[in-house]
């Protein structure tokens, strides 16, 4: 039996030299890869209590919509700005060349919720400290969050201190 790591296509250099590209199109594009990297990750996150599963735009959504329907927990969207139609609330965060922000609706989460974070991959944790400042200005309490796959070598770990991360699979570098 595949590990889900095998799943996991690396390409060097990839977008510019020195950088190992971890693909996860290359996991959901096959049916085990896909169930294994689902069933997994729910797995991490079975001894934890939340009311919803929050994933962010777009992998979020591949891998925290089945979490959420094998849960029996309601799916919230984390969208970039300007895609959702009602009033939101937004972060912006930090990338390698720039800033992003993303948003959700401001009803999506009630004061109090136990939510947990769906995301492919925490790197630098930019991202995953926005969506957690997203949840927390809602009211919402984050319970945890889970990954397939964390890059330890960029230290997003580090952003997110005090918080529960479980991730798939761990690569030690870049």
């Amino acid at each position: 039996m595949k590990k889900l790591e095998d799943y996991v296509l690396t390409i060097p250099d990839f977008p510019e030299p020195g950088i190992m590209f971890r693909d996860v199109t290359s996991v959901i594009q096959d049916p085990d890869g896909f169930k294994l990297a689902v069933d997994t990750m729910t797995e991490l996150v079975n001894d934890l209590d939340f009311d919803v599963v929050v994933g962010a735009e777009s992998r979020g959504f591949i891998f925290g919509a089945p979490i959420a329907y094998k849960r029996f927990k309601s799916f919230v969207l984390i969208r970039k700005k300007g895609k959702l139609p009602r009033e939101t609330v937004s972060r912006d965060y930090a990338l390698e060349y720039g800033t992003a922000t993303i948003e959700m609706h401001k009803d999506s989460i009630k004061p109090g919720q136990k939510v947990l974070i769906v995301d492919d991959l925490i790197a630098t944790g930019g991202t995953t400290k926005a969506m957690i400042e997203l949840v927390e200005s809602l009211g919402g309490v984050v319970a945890g969050v889970v990954v397939l796959m964390e890059l330890a070598g960029l230290e997003g770990r580090k952003k997110i201190d005090g918080y529960r991360l479980d991730s798939a699979i761990v690569y030690p570098g870049k």
